[in-house]
């Protein structure tokens, strides 16, 4: 029996995707051997990237005691991040780097700056961004003396 459920869907950037969280109490043996352990999770997604079918499974364990609605929430913002680490990783090299001391902070600040540069101008795809002003100063310098456009409302 799956006594807690919640299903959220994403449509946006050419995905349609359903996520569903199935959550139920943890047996005492699993209880025992990882102390604190609260619930067994499955969030199976489906769905479509890009026209192409999706389909994934994700298993957790947790402590935490919280609405499924909320859980699941929290599974979702989890990949969020790490959706930002795989754009920095593979499109920067970021994981490559081994600066040590304030290098590695003030590059990564750096990194970020240039991704939301590129975001506030209108690139969707980061490499397609990277690939339009990396050999054109001007539209470096422009980007970086951008004004934050205000939205009313």
């Amino acid at each position: 029996m799956i006594p807690f459920v919640a299903t959220d869907q994403e449509i946006s950037h050419g995905r349609d995707i359903t996520w569903t969280l199935r959550a139920k109490e943890a047996p005492q043996h699993i209880r025992q051997s990882w102390f604190g352990t609260s619930w067994i999770v499955e969030v199976p997604t489906t769905g479509t990237r890009a026209g192409r079918a999706f389909q994934a499974t994700h298993l957790f364990l947790t402590s935490l005691r919280t609405t499924p609605e909320a859980l699941l929430q929290l599974v979702r913002d989890r990949w969020s991040i790490e959706c930002w680490h795989w754009i920095r990783d593979t499109q920067l090299h970021e994981d490559g780097h081994r600066y040590r001391g304030n290098g590695a902070g003030a590059l990564a600040s750096l990194r970020t700056a240039a991704l939301n540069l590129l975001r506030l101008t209108g690139f969707q795809s980061i490499r397609e961004g990277m690939q339009a002003v990396m050999h054109d100063i001007k539209a470096l310098l422009e980007m970086a003396m951008r004004q934050p456009e205000h939205k009313t409302g």
